[in-house]
Formats: structure tokens, C-alpha cells, sequence
């Protein structure tokens, strides 16, 4: 009931920290399997898709058929390689049932590099959308400066200094706890006032204004593709995948991340103030269910390599051919053996 919720938080005030598990339980067993299956198939996905996307744009670079889209592309899935190799690590964590194995300082860069991958991935796919908007919108206008790659690597400096500039305030916070083994996505508790308004400020420069300016761009460029019907076909086709595809990455990835990341936040705050609902819980569980989904960019971002490269298809079906061939004349040559061994 309240009154004994409150009975307890009366009882631990001034002494030691307030235990949310101990005031509102909540059921954690969905987390420990839900997030690891999730970040399994992330790691793979992401390995692969970004591994193969960058091994391919190495490969054009060696031709000079380099763009400033690819350079974008290129710092994406650079973002997308930090987050994913740490993602074993915390599906240790979660199948131990939270107990982190691998240190402080770990656990703080692993936190880190899931924030800076969000942001750095938001950051980056508003540049290929304001990109792709300038020559769709201004074509005659942009047709030499968007060919010249030096503004785009400067552009790329620029978005990876502000996003490490937003994070910065984030190591101030402990990640772990006492003993060392909790490994918090967020903070400890006592650290929620200050926490919270630093959440807030990054939610609307590193989300909601990028979001803004995004929607800004893409509702111009549906309104130009639809008026101007001159637009070559194959540029009028990748506009509308790439207005899919980043659509689909802010309104299943980002926004629901950011929307109850902040709730979650806010309902701890009102369980430490001696409320507990059963919408204070499910908040929680959303939370957890969006952190996965927010995981889920790196295995969805690699599909912008097939806007940025035009002969990926090509080559990865190559890649296939000659794999399916070797796997073949190896079988070959096992079955023969086998034959002249009987």
C-alpha cells in the first residue's frame, strides 16, 4: 500500500540510499532474456552488414569513386563497428542475471559507445537527409559542391565533436554501484536531480531538433518529387527508400527510446517520493523493450550502403558466387576421398 511504501521510504531516509526494488518491485526476468537475444542478433547483423559496407567502400575508394555520401555512410557505420563489438559483454551481463563482470572502466565505455553510436547515428543521418534534400531541391545549385568531399570530412569532424561534447557530462555519473556489480545504462538513484534536466537537454538537441529538421526536409522533397515529374526515376527511387528507411530508424528506434527513457526516469524519481503504480512498472518494461529497439539501428543502418554505392549488390553477389563454389568443390573433394578411402 502507500502507507507502508512511504513507511519505508521514512525509515531508510538519512541513513542509507533508497532501494526502488526494495520500495516498487518490479519484474526483471523479461530483460534478462529479452535484451540479450536482441543484442545477439544486433552483433551479428551489425558486424556483417556494416563489415561487408565498409570493405566495400575501401574497395570503390581504390577507384576514386568516392562521395560526400559515402564519406556520411562511411562515419555511420564506423559509429555502428564501436557499439556492436561491445555487445557480447552485456549479454554476459544480463544472462548472469546483471552482474558485471569486466570492471568500472569498462562499464563505462561500453555505456558510452551505445550513446555515442544513438547520437552519432541521428547526427549523421540528419546530414545524408539535408544532403539528399539540397540536390533534390537545388540540383543546379549543389551539382559541384556536393561532388567535393573536403566539406563533408569537415562536416563529419564537426557532428563527432558535438556529439562527444554532449556526452561529456555523462562521465560525471557513476555507472556502477557500490560493490561493482551493476552495470546502469542510466545512474544510481541519489544522482537522479541532477541526472534527469541533463536527459532532458540531450533528448531535445540530440533527438528532437535533428527529428525537426529531418521532417523538415523530407516533407519539401515529397512535395518536389511529386510536383517536378522531370526527376530522373533512380533518384526519385532512392529518395523514397531513404525517406522510408530513416522514417522507419527515428519512429521504431529513436523516438520510443527517448520517450520512456525520460518516463522511466521520471517514474524512478516518483517511486523515491513513495508512489507505486502498476504504470510506474510498466513503464519500466517499456523502457527495456525500447532499449532493444533503439540497439536495433546498427543491423538497420547498413542498408543506407546501398543508397551510397551503386555496384554493393553486384559485388556481394560475386562474393556469393565464389563462396557457393568453394564450399562445392570442397564437398567435391571430401565426397572423393571418402570414395577412394572405400
Amino acid at each position: 500500500s502507500t502507507a507502508k511504501i512511504d513507511s519505508l521510504a521514512n525509515t531508510t531516509a538519512g541513513t542509507t540510499p533508497l532501494n526502488i526494488e526494495l520500495l516498487c518491485p518490479v519484474n526483471t526476468d523479461f530483460t534478462q532474456w529479452f535484451l540479450p537475444m536482441i543484442y545477439l542478433v544486433v552483433s551479428l547483423l551489425g558486424v556483417v552488414g556494416n563489415g561487408l559496407g565498409l570493405w566495400n567502400l575501401c574497395a570503390s575508394s581504390r577507384k576514386g569513386s568516392w562521395s560526400a555520401l559515402s564519406v556520411l555512410v562511411c562515419n555511420l557505420g564506423v559509429a555502428d563497428l564501436l557499439y556492436v563489438v561491445t555487445l557480447p559483454f552485456l549479454v554476459s551481463y544480463y544472462l548472469l542475471g546483471r552482474v558485471w563482470l569486466f570492471g568500472q572502466g569498462w562499464c563505462r565505455v561500453t555505456r558510452l559507445l551505445f550513446h555515442l553510436n544513438l547520437y552519432a547515428s541521428i547526427g549523421f543521418l540528419t546530414c545524408i537527409s539535408v544532403h539528399r534534400y539540397l540536390g533534390i531541391v537545388y540540383p543546379l545549385r549543389m551539382l559541384g559542391r556536393c561532388q567535393t568531399l573536403g566539406p563533408t570530412v569537415s562536416l563529419s569532424v564537426v557532428v563527432w565533436a558535438w556529439v562527444l561534447i554532449q556526452l561529456s557530462p555523462d562521465f560525471i555519473f557513476s555507472k556502477t554501484d557500490r560493490v561493482g556489480v551493476k552495470c546502469h545504462d542510466t545512474t544510481e538513484h541519489e544522482n537522479l536531480g541532477t541526472y534527469l534536466p541533463y536527459i532532458l537537454t540531450i533528448t531535445v538537441t540530440g533527438f528532437a531538433i535533428p527529428f525537426l529538421i529531418i521532417t523538415g526536409c523530407y516533407c519539401h522533397v515529397v512535395l518536389v518529387l511529386q510536383r517536378n515529374r522531370n526527376v530522373d526515376p533512380m533518384l526519385r527511387r532512392r529518395s523514397i527508400k531513404l525517406v522510408v528507411l530513416v522514417t522507419v530508424l527515428f519512429s521504431v528506434c529513436f523516438l520510443p527510446y527517448h520517450i520512456f527513457r525520460n518516463l522511466n526516469l521520471l517514474s524512478r524519481r516518483w517511486q523515491l517520493q513513495g508512489s507505486c503504480t502498476q504504470t510506474l512498472r510498466n513503464i519500466y518494461i517499456a523502457y527495456q523493450v525500447t532499449r532493444g529497439l533503439a540497439s536495433l539501428n546498427s543491423a538497420v543502418n547498413p542498408l543506407l550502403y546501398l543508397m551510397a554505392s551503386e555496384d554493393l549488390v553486384t559485388r556481394s553477389r560475386a562474393f556469393g558466387r565464389r563462396m557457393r563454389k568453394a564450399l562445392g568443390y570442397l564437398w567435391q573433394s571430401q565426397n572423393q576421398q571418402r570414395l577412394d578411402q572405400n
